[in-house]
C-alpha cells in the first residue's frame, strides 16, 4: 500500500512516469500498425455495454501498469468498503452509499448497525404509490382537477439528474403531463416555468434536503405565492405541494403535509441522487415500472464495478485512462460527446458528477495535492458538435480525450438516418485517431500552400461506448452508473474525498451577507474588498435609478 498522501511519489506512480516518456511520441497510426488485434483487444463489455479502447495513446504495458497502480492505491479496500457502509467520505464522517438507492428488496447494506435498504424500499414503494394516485386522478388539485402540471424546485444535483433523467427518458414520458425544472435564482427562470399554466393543475415537488438552501426555498415560496394568488389562502398548499427532505418541521412550516414528504439520508450525495427521492419528479413523469427498470441498470453496473476483475472492469478502465491523461499527459478537459438527442443534458449532468466530486486540493488527510486532479469535463450532443467545437479537438493545440457514446437501436427510426448518425460516431474516432498526413493530403491534388492547412495530425484519443438497442431506463442507469464508479476510482487513486463539497459554500456565504446590502432601504455596510464594494455601489445607484 503506498503513502496516502503522496501516491505520485509511489513505485507503480514512477514506473507509469517512465512508460509515459517512452510512449508520449508514439502515433495511434503506428500503434494500429503493428497490433493488428489491438481493436478487438483492447475493449470490454458487460450488460450490453461494449467498451473500445483501443483508440488511446496506451499499450498493453500501460494498462498493466494502471492496474499496478489501482491495486497499490487500495482500489479493492475502498470500493469494499464503500459497499459494506465505512464513512469514507471523511470529512463529514458519513458513509457514501447511492448503491444502496438501487439494491434489490431482501439485500443488506449497513450504516451504523443498521440494514438501510428496508427503508430505501419503503420510500421507493411510497413514491410508486403517489405517482400511481397522480395518474389515476385519485390525487386532485384543490379544486378538483386532475394534475397536468409537474414542476421540480430544486439546484445542483437536486436538479441536474432529475432534468437529465426526464429529457433522456422523455420517450417513455406520459403525454398528457406537462414537466418543468426550476432551478435558477433569476426570477426569470421561475416566471417562464409557469407563465402559460394553470396553478389548480400544478404540483410542484419541492426537493431539498435541509428544506434552507437560499434558490430553492427562494423559488419555493414564488411557487407558494404564485399559486395562492390565483387559488385562495394557504388551504391549498397541501394539494399542490409535496416534499423531497430530510426536514420535517420545516417542510410542515411551509404547509406541506409531511405524509407527503419523500425522504432521503445524508448518506446520499446530491450529485448521486437521481435514483433516490430526488427522482420523484422522474417517477412522475415515466411510472413506477419505468423507474424500477432504470434501478436495475444502476445495480448492474454496481455488482459489476463491485465484483469483475480489474482488467476487465468498465468504470475501472474508464476512471483510469483519465488519470493517464490527466497526470501524465497533462490534458486538462475531458469531452462526452452522446450521440442520443435524448442525452443532451448528460454532459451537463457529469459537469457536477465529476467536477464537484474530484474538484479537490487536498488528500483524505487534509495535505496538498501533489498532482492534478479532476479534469474538465464538458460536451454536447452529436452530431451539432461536429459542426462547432470539434475543429478545436482535431486541429487545435490542446489534447482533449473524448468520450464517444452511441446506441445499436434509436427510439424514433426515420428512414437511414440512425445509420447515418452512428457513422459520424465511427468516423469521429477515426479521424481523430489517424487523421491524415501531408502525403495523403497532396495525394488529393491539394496545392502545396495549401497542404498545412488540411494536415490532421492525429493521435487524438477516444473512448467509444455502444449500448445495445436503444436508450431505455435500464441503459439509463447503467450509463449513470459506469460514470459515478468511474469518479469514485479517480478519487481513490488521487487519495481525495469524492464525496464532500465544501468549495461550494465560501459563495453563498458570503452572498447572504451581501444581499442585505442591496436593499435599497437598507444602509450597505460596504466591509468587502474595493472591487465588491464599487460593484454594490453602482447596482444600488442604477437599481435607484431605474426606479
Amino acid at each position: 500500500m503506498i503513502d496516502i498522501d503522496a501516491p505520485a511519489e509511489s513505485a507503480a506512480w514512477a514506473a507509469l512516469a517512465t512508460h509515459y516518456e517512452q510512449i508520449r511520441h508514439r502515433h495511434l497510426r503506428e500503434l494500429f500498425a503493428t497490433d493488428a488485434g489491438r481493436g478487438e483487444r483492447l475493449t470490454a463489455q458487460v450488460a450490453g455495454i461494449y467498451l473500445d479502447y483501443s483508440k488511446h495513446r496506451i499499450t498493453d504495458e500501460t494498462i498493466g501498469l494502471l492496474l499496478r497502480l489501482a491495486e497499490a492505491c487500495g482500489l479493492r479496500a475502498h470500493i469494499d468498503a464503500m459497499f459494506r457502509g465505512d464513512k469514507i467520505n471523511v470529512s463529514e464522517r458519513r458513509a457514501v452509499l447511492h448503491v444502496a438507492l438501487r439494491a434489490p428488496r431482501g439485500a443488506s447494506i449497513l450504516v451504523d448497525g443498521e440494514n438501510v435498504v428496508p427503508g430505501v424500499h419503503a420510500v421507493l414503494d411510497k413514491m410508486s404509490d403517489f405517482v400511481r394516485r397522480v395518474h389515476s386522478g385519485a390525487w386532485t388539485g384543490h379544486t378538483g382537477k386532475r394534475i397536468r402540471n409537474v414542476i421540480n424546485v430544486g439546484i445542483g444535483g437536486s436538479d441536474l439528474g432529475p432534468v437529465m433523467a426526464y429529457e433522456a427518458l422523455k420517450f417513455f414520458s406520459r403525454r398528457d403531463m406537462t414537466f418543468r425544472f426550476v432551478s435558477n435564482v433569476d426570477g426569470t427562470d421561475f416566471v417562464e416555468a409557469t407563465r402559460d399554466l394553470d396553478a389548480a393543475e400544478t404540483l410542484f415537488v419541492i426537493s431539498s434536503k435541509t428544506f434552507t438552501t437560499l434558490e430553492t426555498m427562494t423559488n419555493a415560496h414564488a411557487a407558494r405565492t404564485w399559486v395562492l394568488g390565483q387559488l385562495g389562502d394557504d388551504t391549498v398548499v397541501a394539494k399542490h405541494f409535496v416534499a423531497v427532505s430530510t426536514n420535517a418541521s420545516e417542510v410542515a412550516k411551509f404547509g406541506i403535509d409531511t405524509a407527503n414528504m419523500f425522504e432521503f439520508w445524508d448518506w446520499v450525495g446530491g450529485r448521486y441522487s437521481t435514483d433516490s427521492a430526488i427522482g420523484l419528479s422522474t417517477m412522475l413523469a415515466i411510472g413506477p415500472e419505468h423507474f424500477e427498470a432504470m434501478l436495475g441498470g444502476f445495480h448492474a453496473i454496481d455488482e459489476h464495478f463491485r465484483t469483475a476483475p480489474f482488467g476487465q472492469n468498465l468504470p475501472i478502465l474508464m476512471g483510469l485512462l483519465s488519470v493517464w491523461y490527466n497526470d501524465f499527459f497533462g490534458a486538462q478537459t475531458v469531452g462526452v460527446f452522446p450521440y442520443e438527442e435524448y442525452l443532451k443534458r448528460f454532459p451537463a449532468y457529469l459537469q457536477q458528477l465529476t467536477m464537484e466530486s474530484n474538484g479537490k486540493h487536498v488528500t483524505l488527510t487534509g495535505q496538498p495535492v501533489a498532482h492534478d486532479t479532476g479534469p474538465i469535463y464538458w460536451g454536447e450532443p452529436g452530431t451539432n458538435g461536429q459542426h462547432s467545437f470539434y475543429q478545436l479537438i482535431h486541429q487545435g493545440t490542446r489534447l482533449i480525450p473524448c468520450d464517444f457514446i452511441a446506441f445499436g437501436q434509436t427510439s424514433n427510426p426515420l428512414g437511414s438516418q440512425h445509420d447515418m448518425l452512428l457513422a459520424n460516431v465511427f468516423a469521429q474516432g477515426e479521424a481523430l485517431a489517424f487523421g491524415k498526413t501531408p502525403e495523403e493530403v497532396k495525394a488529393e491534388g491539394t496545392p502545396d500552400w495549401l497542404v498545412p492547412h488540411r494536415v490532421m495530425e492525429g493521435n487524438r484519443p477516444s473512448t467509444t461506448m455502444l449500448l445495445d438497442g436503444a436508450l431505455t431506463p435500464e441503459a439509463l442507469g447503467k450509463l449513470v452508473a459506469l460514470y459515478e464508479h468511474s469518479v469514485f476510482t479517480q478519487g481513490t487513486v488521487w487519495h481525495i474525498d469524492s464525496f464532500d463539497q465544501w468549495g461550494v459554500e465560501l459563495g453563498k456565504v458570503l452572498a447572504m451577507r451581501i444581499i442585505p446590502d442591496l436593499d435599497l432601504a437598507a444602509t450597505p455596510k460596504y466591509d468587502h474588498d474595493s472591487s465588491t464594494n464599487t460593484l454594490i455601489r453602482r447596482y444600488r445607484e442604477r437599481k435607484d435609478a431605474d426606479k
